[in-house]
């Protein structure tokens, strides 16, 4: 039901772009659509590993139409990454033989996009594919010609600007003995986490813009809109509206605060931002850290005796996780001075 809820807003772009088709249209970009959902599912999990110990971790109510709506930091984040799920999907899924009319990037390596290395076929991934088919379905909601229209697919383009600038080069060697003397070289797709964590950084970045009351409503006001974004370049994101405070509760916003939320204390293997989870959840948003302690008792130390029955030993496990609490006597909005954006 959740998944359901989170990709209401992908239906719509879809039923908007194909309403948008003639007939003799439809029934060939829908057989895109399945690589669009998916697309679409892949951002929306690496949304929420991104800002998992974040204040703001892309809740299920930050992919609902009425989210979108507001231009803030956080939806450019969406709007990218989910702009980015849908064409490296559709690129993949091309590459791999998928779709129709549709193959390796000729550009790259060949007419046919395609080498011969030890045997093996390499292909150049064809992202102008996916960047293409992409942005005829992700833009196509973006109807009006106001600003916030202008942020929005600014944001798009960006998050597929993102996959191209993390393609990797594969180059092999060839002459004698590999000397390298001639290579051979195509293009891939990086993981899609490493696009997650260059997007992340992206919105670290964002950039605010300013626009007067008629620019901000009108679109009439081009030129006004064309200056804001003559110093912005194509790959960073840009939002409008500050973001609300995700410490508190805000049912109106489908925000639920931190308080109840796990962080992290010190441990090996954790990168610095998740050790400093509990700090930046709980102590900044005027919360305690609570440890709250779990014992599990399963079945253990098992024997076979002869015959037939199984012997076992009852062991137990205290599992330790850190939650943020209400202070005693207190609520959950002290220490707003102390707060930071994360």
């Amino acid at each position: 039901m959740k998944m359901k809820r989170s990709f209401f807003w992908l239906l719509t772009l879809l039923c908007t772009f194909v309403h948008k088709k003639t007939f003799s249209f439809q029934q060939a970009y829908l057989t895109y659509a399945k690589s669009v959902q998916v697309g679409t599912q892949s951002a929306i999990e690496e949304c929420k590993y991104q800002f998992a110990w974040d204040r703001w971790n892309c809740p299920d109510s930050a992919t609902q139409l009425r989210a979108l709506r507001r231009a803030t930091r956080e939806t450019s984040f969406i709007r990218a990454i989910s702009a980015a799920g849908v064409m490296y999907t559709l690129t993949r899924n091309c590459t791999l033989g998928e779709l129709d009319n549709c193959g390796c990037d000729g550009s790259k390596n060949g007419k046919f996009g395609e080498v011969i290395w030890n045997n093996l076929v390499c292909c150049s991934d064809n992202v102008d594919f996916g960047e293409r088919i992409s942005k005829q379905y992700v833009d196509a909601q973006e109807t009006g010609q106001d600003s916030r229209a202008a942020v929005n697919l600014h944001n798009n383009a960006a998050g597929r600007l993102a996959v191209k600038e993390t393609m990797r080069r594969i180059c092999r060697c060839h002459g004698m003995s590999e000397s390298c003397t001639v290579q051979t070289c195509w293009s891939q797709l990086s993981d899609f986490r490493e696009i997650g964590n260059y997007l992340k950084i992206k919105h670290s970045q964002a950039q605010k813009l300013e626009f007067d009351k008629k620019a901000r409503n009108s679109a009439d006001n081009r030129r006004a809109i064309q200056d804001a974004f003559s110093s912005i370049a194509r790959t960073e994101l840009v939002f409008l509206d500050e973001s609300p405070d995700y410490c508190r509760r805000n049912s109106s916003l489908g925000l639920h605060g931190t308080e109840g939320r796990e962080c992290l204390q010190h441990g090996e293997g954790r990168t610095l931002w998740e050790r400093r989870s509990c700090r930046r959840l709980c102590l900044e948003c005027g919360l305690r850290v609570e440890e709250r302690r779990t014992e599990i008792v399963s079945s253990c130390n098992c024997k076979f005796q002869w015959c037939c029955k199984v012997n076992c030993e009852d062991c137990s496990q205290v599992l330790v996780k850190h939650v943020c609490a209400r202070r005693e006597g207190g609520d959950a909005s002290g220490s707003a001075g102390r707060r930071r954006r994360t």
